[in-house]
């Protein structure tokens, strides 16, 4: 327990001193200050497929893109991540401890946005709290996919921030959409599956069902956590390649 406590600390001061935070929480308010446009002049037309685009393809995809890269990757950049390895700690503790402090700090943030967007729908006359609130549920676990990927990532490469946007803009927005088989290595798909697998809503999409949802997830999840270990398993045995 000792020992996870560096890791959880260290990751929090990287995470939170950075001023890009701010901007992130002005990125999780932007459903909610949608939604109070929408309903102050009089449009109540939003549903569960307005929570895909607004919450799942945009808000969840770039916050756990900010947490995941900057969870592990400046540290390896400078070199300062020596520190830690040289504590006794194995590095698959290292791994999870950061991917599982972005992962909460993506939830901390895209959670309360979802819910409170349903509940300002849901004020305004149209139902929409338990869509919502299965959405928020699943964006707890496609968030920690996202990040666990982009903490993957950024053990290898410098360029991470943008391998993640290309993923997120080019993989996500456009080819899951147009060339069939794709959408299986799409977390925002598998998101979506959970979303409206948990809603008991009728899915208006194909977007697969709720346990191939977590199917992707779970391999998501165990793949980037894996590879990220054996990539700090190597940094340590070669000085940093």
């Amino acid at each position: 327990m000792i020992t996870r406590l560096p890791i959880v600390a260290l990751t929090l001061r990287t995470l939170l001193s950075r001023r890009r935070t701010w901007l992130l929480v002005l990125l999780a308010a932007m459903p909610v200050g949608l939604v109070l446009l929408a309903t102050s002049v009089g449009d109540t037309r939003i549903e569960g497929e307005d929570l895909d685009v607004m919450v799942v393809s945009i808000v969840l995809p770039l916050i756990a893109l900010v947490f995941g890269t900057s969870a592990l990757g400046p540290e390896l950049e400078e070199g300062t991540i020596v520190y830690l390895l040289t504590k006794p700690v194995r590095r698959f503790r290292v791994v999870i401890g950061k991917a599982v402090v972005a992962a909460v700090l993506t939830a901390a943030l895209v959670v309360p946005s979802t819910l409170l967007t349903g509940l300002v729908v849901e004020s305004a006359g149209t139902e929409l709290l338990r869509v919502s609130a299965a959405f928020a549920v699943a964006c707890v676990a496609g968030g920690a996919a996202y990040v666990v990927l982009f903490v993957a990532t950024s053990a290898f490469t410098r360029w991470a921030l943008i391998i993640g946007l290309l993923y997120v803009l080019i993989w996500e927005g456009v080819l899951a959409d147009l060339l069939p088989g794709t959408e299986t290595f799409s977390i925002r798909q598998a998101t979506l599956a959970i979303s409206w697998g948990l809603s008991g809503e009728r899915v208006p999409i194909d977007v697969g069902s709720l346990d191939q949802g977590l199917i992707t997830i779970g391999l998501v999840l165990v793949i980037g956590i894996a590879v990220a270990t054996w990539r700090m398993a190597r940094y340590q045995l070669r000085g940093g390649d």
